[in-house]
């Protein structure tokens, strides 16, 4: 029987749809249709040379400019309790997300930018894509935020055995602020609805081990008390067959 009406696209195959609570107990869905990651997103840039110069030293090849921005395969923009990995160094990055939802409303969330360490070093971009980014379930509104930004808190717990330990702590004052990624995706027209933003991080705990069974990331409000919350736990895969 033949095939009536248009073909589907199959790029909508790949696109993931995400859903938020906000604080008034209302929901927004977004389909999402382009994910960028920052890179090398300290508000200190020249902390930020120190740290590519440190990175060099273990073999990650440098970008050509900093801040960075990684575009995403949009279906790895997901809000899930559990990753699965390849192998054993792979691990989260606590971030913030900026996500731009029906007619243009700006969201902010937490994020955690699961990445293939072992792949970083051929490749920042091609690690960003070999694992997804875990949005949690709840936003803010930007606007009702945007006048105290600097004083939330981000933080990241590994858990090894049962046990957690904290592995990041610190507040959006370490990162870019979204009003400088809002000029940039201006600039590039993609302040469109479906653009999810992934802020980049803030440093790790030395002598954490990274390489975890499970991220926490927690993204709070010392002046409301709310606090945003995700959780995975990350499933190695079975060992590849020839």
């Amino acid at each position: 029987m033949p095939i009536r009406g248009p073909l589907p696209d199959p790029w909508e195959c790949l696109m993931a749809v995400l859903t938020f609570e906000l604080p008034d107990g209302t929901t927004r869905e977004v389909d999402v249709v382009q994910v960028l990651n920052a890179g090398y997103a300290g508000r200190s840039q020249e902390d930020v040379a120190a740290h590519v110069a440190e990175l060099a030293e273990l073999g990650v090849p440098g970008p050509s400019v900093t801040p960075a921005l990684y575009p995403v395969s949009p279906y790895l923009a997901q809000q899930t309790d559990r990753v699965h990995a390849q192998h054993g160094h792979t691990s989260g990055e606590a971030e913030w997300a900026l996500v731009v939802a029906g007619d243009g409303e700006l969201l902010l969330t937490a994020a955690c930018d699961h990445t293939d360490r072992d792949l970083e070093v051929h490749g920042v971009a091609w690690s960003k894509n070999a694992g997804p980014d875990v949005l949690a379930r709840r936003a803010w509104r930007l606007a009702d935020v945007e006048s105290r930004l600097d004083d939330l808190t981000l933080r990241a717990w590994v858990t090894h055995d049962g046990t957690s330990t904290e592995i990041q702590h610190g507040t959006l004052a370490e990162l870019l602020a979204p009003a400088y990624w809002l000029d940039v995706l201006r600039s590039r027209d993609a302040l469109t609805p479906g653009t999810v933003l992934i802020s980049g991080t803030i440093p790790m705990t030395p002598g954490v081990d990274q390489f975890a069974d499970a991220w926490s990331v927690e993204l709070a409000d010392p002046t409301t008390g709310d606090t945003i919350r995700l959780h995975y736990d990350v499933r190695p895969m079975p060992a590849p067959i020839g």
